[in-house]
């Protein structure tokens, strides 16, 4: 009778010692998922001012006459317009390979009365030359001195510039590395508040590159100065 009641000891013993450490184990388990799973995310921003690399002009010329056998001597008013054009840019300190004739272009336009008849139709020859440079602080100067041939009678069309920033890809370690320094921060400023620390990174993303003209909501096409931006939203792991 007494080995009987000491094997029943025992193994409520046992039992209780199973459980107790079964518990110990699923406690464990769930104090170390929960420290996991208490984390921050945040946001760094990073921005940088730059000077666009890359300048693309436009200036367009056009002659008229009110005759179609005009034609040859407008062609000839319009090839010299175009040497005229081509010996500004070239004295204003453009190379050759900078720019490009684009083709002369015919059109007309006809003059009709209140009876829709035909009172004049005149001829145009219209043509433009293209500027691509990588110097893109003597664009303002020459975009001037072409100005300046309007006193000559010459009609022109002096387009506004192009500027952009080709240079992204050197200058997005340092401000993916800037962003991410600056979300912990923020982080820090976080955990300080809620008495924790900062740990490790649990997981990072990063947002889109945006360049936008100084001054400007949006294009990045107007001005030579550039906002660049981006932002990386990052999640910290934080302990006690």
């Amino acid at each position: 009778m007494k080995t009987i009641r000491l094997e029943r000891l025992l193994g409520m013993l046992l039992l209780s010692s199973g459980l107790a450490l079964a518990g110990y184990f699923v406690g464990n388990t769930l104090y170390k998922s929960k420290i996991a799973m208490n984390t921050a995310t945040v946001k760094g921003l990073a921005e940088k001012r730059v000077i666009a690399d890359h300048a693309s002009w436009r200036v367009g010329y056009t002659v008229a006459g009110s005759e179609r056998s005009e034609l040859p001597s407008l062609y000839k008013d319009a090839s010299r317009i175009e040497e005229v054009i081509i010996k500004t840019l070239i004295e204003s300190g453009l190379e050759a390979k900078e720019f490009s004739k684009g083709i002369v272009r015919h059109s007309t336009r006809e003059l009709r009365n209140d009876d829709q008849e035909l009172v004049e139709r005149a001829h145009y020859l219209s043509g433009d030359i293209s500027v691509t440079t990588t110097r893109v602080e003597m664009i303002k100067k020459i975009r001037l001195a072409v100005n300046q041939l309007i006193a000559q009678g010459i009609s022109l069309s002096n387009h506004e510039p192009s500027y952009r920033y080709t240079k992204l890809n050197d200058i997005k370690p340092a401000m993916l590395a800037e962003a991410t320094k600056n979300a912990r921060i923020a982080a820090d400023q976080f955990a300080s508040n809620a008495g924790v620390e900062v740990g490790s990174i649990r997981s990072a993303s990063q947002g889109g590159f945006s360049i936008i003209d100084v001054g400007e909501r949006h294009g990045d096409t107007r001005r030579m100065e550039k906002d660049v931006r981006v932002v990386t939203t990052v999640e910290f792991y934080l302990t006690n």
